[in-house]
């Protein structure tokens, strides 16, 4: 009889812990398909977002992408999202609930809520960190970093699970490297601070930060050791 009751309650223990994963899962889908929405996709999508990068929610709800998903779905993701990547707010005139993106966009946005960096200042960093991958390195290190497709190039303020650094490279990142922010601005490369505590450039006139300004460059995994720079 007990083993019977026991079994029970490892049958309702995995059940719940299936549920608690499932909704993981569907978050975790949500958190990307809206990534791409607000970052890149909402033209072809056929969602109409504003100059500022806002999207009113309930027409992202009712795009059949986001059919599935309710308002409490897409309030408990940005709420939980660890990196902070969107941000939800009523329209001033009529009150509709809107969301953006924070950073990350392939697509011009005006009036994002970026901070510029200036020399000298108590924010100015003395270095940032560009997150990427070993397979990139050759390519990195002779022609620099590139915003690609992308309006900036995305630095953290350190690396993942350091104090205060939340944002600014995926987790998955085997290469950082790590940018000389005072003399980037010196020669008028412009930096600027995101809600969400990432540093963006849209690096120099061809959108690049190029390796002149490399102060080192560390391989991540499996252990972290340093790379030469030439």
């Amino acid at each position: 009889m007990d083993s019977a009751r026991g079994g029970g309650r490892g049958r309702r223990g995995r059940e719940k812990r299936g549920n608690r994963d499932g909704q993981q899962d569907r978050d975790v889908r949500l958190s990307k398909t809206m990534s791409y929405a607000l970052r890149h996709g909402a033209n072809q999508m056929g969602l109409e977002m504003g100059t500022d990068g806002f999207l009113f929610v309930d027409d992202l709800l009712a795009h059949p992408q986001f059919r599935s998903y309710t308002l409490q779905d897409v309030e408990r993701v940005v709420a939980t999202n660890d990196k902070q990547r969107f941000r939800l707010c009523s329209h001033p005139e009529d009150g509709r609930l809107q969301i953006r993106a924070n950073q990350g966009h392939s697509v011009q946005v005006m009036d994002l809520e970026l901070k510029p960096v200036l020399a000298g200042a108590p924010d100015c960093p003395a270095e940032a960190v560009h997150g990427s991958y070993l397979h990139n390195w050759s390519s990195i290190q002779q022609q620099g970093l590139s915003r690609m497709k992308r309006t900036h190039i995305h630095l953290a303020s350190g690396l993942p699970g350091e104090d205060g650094v939340i944002s600014g490279m995926r987790k998955n990142c085997d290469l950082a490297v790590f940018i000389d922010v005072p003399k980037a601005l010196a020669d008028g490369i412009e930096f600027f601070w995101s809600e969400n505590g990432v540093l963006l450039t849209a690096g120099d006139a061809e959108g690049k930060i190029l390796p002149k300004y490399f102060i080192r460059a560390i391989r991540l995994r499996p252990t972290r050791s340093m790379l030469p720079l030439q």
